[in-house]
């Protein structure tokens, strides 16, 4: 059974850290990329950070505040959120794909509030 979870958020206050994780299990995680996604209400779903190219941070507003790492031994992804500013605050989604298999996570709730 396919299974990819997402954990680690919550409600942290401007200016704080959290570290997303992403497991995986029922499918050879190695060989798949690995990519976080964040929506915001009323907004639409944005890409965050892929492991498509290490250490890449697709969005603007998160690059130098935000990393993403892979642990291939432990099946899990990473991001590391730092400097969270109340704009942060959205549900961050987990994704893997590879060819045309394609697996999302049920989302972990992330909210930056004073």
């Amino acid at each position: 059974q396919v299974q990819l979870v997402e954990s680690g958020g919550g409600l942290v206050q401007p200016g704080g850290s959290l570290r997303l994780s992403c497991s995986a299990s029922g499918f050879t995680f190695r060989s798949f990329v690995i990519t976080w996604y964040r929506q915001a209400p009323g907004k639409e779903r944005e890409l965050v950070a892929t492991t498509a190219t290490i250490g890449r941070i697709s969005a603007d507003s998160v690059k130098g505040r935000f990393t993403i790492s892979r642990d291939n031994s432990k099946n899990t992804v990473y991001l590391e959120m730092n400097n969270l500013k109340p704009e942060d605050t959205a549900v961050y989604y987990c994704h893997a794909r590879k060819g045309g298999s394609v697996y999302w996570g049920q989302g972990t709730q992330v909210t930056v509030s004073s």
